[in-house]
């Protein structure tokens, strides 16, 4: 028969044992690597997406973040994506409120060098089977900051409306993988 101490050391190492058995057991219990998850209902396989609204002056904006909110869902699941609410199961909804570019900083010359992009927008999805809204937000904002090139100068425009463009792309893509991982992960 084992010694007092003996017996503690088997009681130990019995409840340790017990212990990384059930952590293993447990460690499948519906974790997922983040942005890879979906809180919709199965029922959901087709999502419309039409074309965003736009309150800004700024021309074409509404397109591109729609492009990039229709390719995340398309790259996100195993969802169709079509441009309007007709045989979707969804509909995602998005009107662009605002967006503002202000200098962030200045070269020696008083030359604005970087500058800072924003836009805020109106998102809603909809589950159109059990109408009802699944995920909202009124006031979603995102920022980058892009820098002038050099060489042409800041009083170039090629310059910087390219540059512009180039940080629009930038915040659409963003844009849209936040919207959607918010959606797909019930954030």
């Amino acid at each position: 028969m084992p010694s007092r101490v003996g017996r503690r050391l088997i009681w130990y190492w019995s409840a340790v044992s017990l212990v990384v058995v059930l952590g293993v057991l447990s460690s499948g219990c519906g974790y997922a690597l983040a942005g890879r998850g979906s809180f919709l209902p199965d029922y959901i396989e087709t999502i419309g997406v039409p074309m965003f609204g736009n309150q800004t002056p700024y021309f074409e904006v509404d397109q591109v973040v729609t492009e990039y909110v229709r390719t995340e869902f398309i790259g996100r699941g195993n969802y169709r994506v079509v441009p309007d609410e007709n045989g979707a199961d969804a509909v995602l909804e998005g009107d662009i409120v605002s967006m503002s570019i202000a200098p962030a900083s200045f070269t020696a010359e008083q030359q604005a060098s970087r500058y800072i992009f924003s836009m805020t927008a109106n998102i809603v999805f909809r589950d159109l089977q059990a109408d009802e809204v699944i995920w909202q937000n009124g006031s979603m904002t995102f920022q980058d900051e892009y820098e002038v090139a050099s060489g042409g100068g800041a009083l170039d425009p090629s310059t910087f409306f390219g540059q512009e463009a180039n940080a629009m792309e930038r915040i659409a893509e963003d844009f849209a993988a936040t919207v959607v991982s918010s959606i797909l992960e019930a954030f």
